[in-house]
């Protein structure tokens, strides 16, 4: 049997018809993990804010405040819709799968779906690098500006909800978009685009972009930047090697 043969033709109306289906699934896995993550969206906040609870002074009634009327609900909102798409997003990528999945052979299934794995866990390992390393660190350095001595002003952190949570998912969302890198450039390598030999040529202005990035991503502070610019250029190099066995296996191939 050709491999041609092999796919059902679909009409435009079809293909439109599958798209929305696999649509309506994944906002409904979205609405249903929203509801349960709004349910222990206390848990998940405090979940969150141990980094810097950690370096606290609870016992002394240091902590978290809300300044108007409708922060903490709102706050509690945005963490639901966060986790929601972050726990979503494996049930998604699920749904794009079956949707892409019937269009390609078996060769392209195998090439393009140890991408679409890898996309959630590198995700995840970014965030799990900003919550356990970058994050307690970056507190630290701000909390060292607090004065509680007598000798001069007081100054103490009486932490926001709703500017912690923005200022963690920020963190979070920038790790784990750059943690995509890997992803997006081995794609690039698999169709060709790029080669391992021009992404080495292209290193020292890899460089300037992860600096620039971070700058746009993170907070306008040295050590933040700093942050998210070295793993980036980390993950570049890992890049190139990955665009080298692409490479290495297609002439085998």
């Amino acid at each position: 049997m050709n491999a041609k043969n092999q796919f059902v033709e679909m009409s435009l109306i079809d293909h439109l018809t599958e798209l929305r289906k696999r649509l309506l699934w994944s906002f409904i896995y979205i609405i249903i993990i929203f509801c349960i993550c709004f349910y222990f969206a206390s848990d998940l906040f405090y979940f969150l804010a141990m980094p810097l609870v950690n370096l606290l002074n609870v016992d002394e009634g240091q902590g978290f405040i809300y300044t108007a009327l409708q922060e903490a609900f709102f706050t509690e909102l945005k963490i639901a819709f966060f986790f929601a798409l972050f726990f979503a997003f494996p049930l998604i990528a699920i749904q794009i799968w079956k949707f892409i999945a019937p269009g390609l052979y078996k060769h392209e299934k195998n090439a393009f779906l140890p991408f679409l794995v890898a996309t959630p866990i590198l995700f995840f390992a970014g965030g799990a690098m900003v919550y356990y390393l970058i994050a307690p660190l970056a507190w630290n350095f701000f909390l060292s500006y607090q004065n509680m001595s007598s000798s001069g002003v007081p100054i103490r952190l009486e932490a926001k909800m709703g500017e912690y949570l923005s200022l963690m998912m920020r963190f979070i969302f920038a790790f784990g978009l750059a943690f995509q890198l890997p992803v997006v450039l081995g794609l690039m390598a698999k169709v060709g685009i790029v080669t391992h030999t021009s992404l080495k040529k292209f290193r020292k202005y890899a460089i300037v972009i992860a600096f620039l990035a971070a700058a746009f991503l993170t907070p306008p502070d040295p050590f933040s930047q700093i942050s998210l610019a070295l793993p980036i250029i980390l993950l570049y190099e890992i890049s190139i090697y990955i665009a080298k066995i692409i490479q290495k296996n297609k002439s085998d191939d």
